[in-house]
Order: structure tokens, then C-alpha cells, then sequence
């Protein structure tokens, strides 16, 4: 297989590139792109066959969980997961942004999502119109990629697709917050750091 590799502006992205990238995505093909914090690897969860594509891809361990990028907050709600009051005051304060809260759905399963602030991430993630779940680009245990040409570098001929959109902002992951606890737990501390998530939910 031949990645193919289209360079995109990150504050003016070619809708037409985007609408390609994202039939790709709804079509069961892996697409590589830019967030603010590292590139992700984008596949439609409703398919299994990209998912399964994805962990072999990436030979990510089945029991890892994978997070559903959304644009909008609709996506949770048409997930079964509630917004509680916690989770809304940091999704108040930090989405979009380099933050993954954990939601319990009404099913019992835990779910994280993340709005990513880049302009070429949401378009991307709203243009599929299908569930994306985005891990970072690269194979597991190694460090998340920063540039296009990192993730070339792991994962070139292996995926369908890579948006370049420069590099990224943060260069460090999101971090990962379980709010289906009491008080909440920082499951990964990244972008965000625990000073800044406890003192938004310290406010009134």
C-alpha cells in the first residue's frame, strides 16, 4: 500500500482534501492527522475491520481502550453517555483542547472522547460523519509524533492516508481524565496538567 500524502494549511484547510480524507475514513481506510497535541490515526468505529486494522497498524494491545474524537457535543449524547456536572465544567474550560474525559455509558461501558482544537482535526472528525476513534500515529510504545514525516517514518505503506498539516502545537498527548469517579481521576496527565484540571473543578 501507498500512503498518500496531502500537505494541508492548518488555518485555511482545502475542504475539498478534507471531504477526500474523510470518505477514506467512512470507507474503512486509516488516516493520519494533525492535532494540536500529536498526529492521530483516524478510523471509523463503526467498522470492524478499520479497527482491527488499526491495532494491528499500530500493534496496539486489544485490552487498550480507543478514544472517540468528536466535533460537536451531540456525538456524546448519540453515544448513551450523560455529561455530568464535572465533566461539564471542564469541557467548559478546556474544549476544544488537548483534554480526553472518560464518561460511563447507559450501557455501563466507559467511553472517552476528545474535541481537539485543530482546525484540520474537527473538519476532518465532522466531514466523516461517522464515530472516529484517533490514537496517536504511531506504533505502540514508541513516542507520539510531532510532524507528517514522523509518522512516515513508522507507519509509511501501512496506512491510506496522512494530512500534513505542520507541526503540532503541544508535541506531548492529551491528557486523560475519568469522570465517571468521585472525586475524578487523572488517568494520564498530559497537555493539561493537574493544577489547572482541580482548579476548574474547584470553581463554582
Amino acid at each position: 500500500m501507498k500512503t498518500i500524502v496531502f500537505k494541508v494549511n492548518p488555518r485555511r484547510p482545502d475542504p475539498a482534501l478534507i471531504a477526500c480524507a474523510a470518505r477514506t475514513v467512512r470507507e474503512g481506510g486509516l488516516v493520519a492527522f494533525p492535532t494540536e497535541t500529536v498526529y492521530g490515526l483516524a478510523a471509523n468505529l463503526l467498522d470492524a475491520a478499520a479497527i482491527e486494522r488499526i491495532y494491528r497498524v499500530k500493534k496496539r494491545s486489544r485490552d487498550k481502550p480507543l478514544t472517540v474524537h468528536i466535533s460537536d457535543l451531540a456525538m456524546i449524547r448519540k453515544m448513551g453517555c450523560r455529561i455530568n456536572r464535572n465533566a461539564k465544567k471542564l469541557i467548559d474550560a478546556f474544549w476544544p483542547g488537548p483534554l480526553t474525559i472518560v464518561l460511563k455509558s447507559s450501557k455501563g461501558k466507559k467511553i472517552g472522547f476528545r474535541m481537539p482544537a485543530n482546525k484540520i482535526a474537527l473538519w476532518l472528525i465532522a466531514a466523516s460523519k461517522v464515530p472516529v476513534v484517533a490514537p496517536s500515529a504511531n506504533l505502540s510504545g514508541h513516542k507520539a509524533p510531532k510532524s507528517a514525516r514522523a509518522v512516515l517514518k513508522e507507519l509509511g505503506g501501512k496506512i491510506a492516508m496522512l494530512l500534513d498539516g505542520g507541526k503540532t502545537a503541544f508535541g506531548i498527548e492529551s491528557t486523560v481524565v475519568d469522570m465517571t469517579k468521585e472525586p475524578p481521576v487523572i488517568l494520564r496527565e498530559g497537555a493539561i496538567n493537574a493544577k489547572e484540571l482541580f482548579g476548574e473543578l474547584g470553581r463554582a
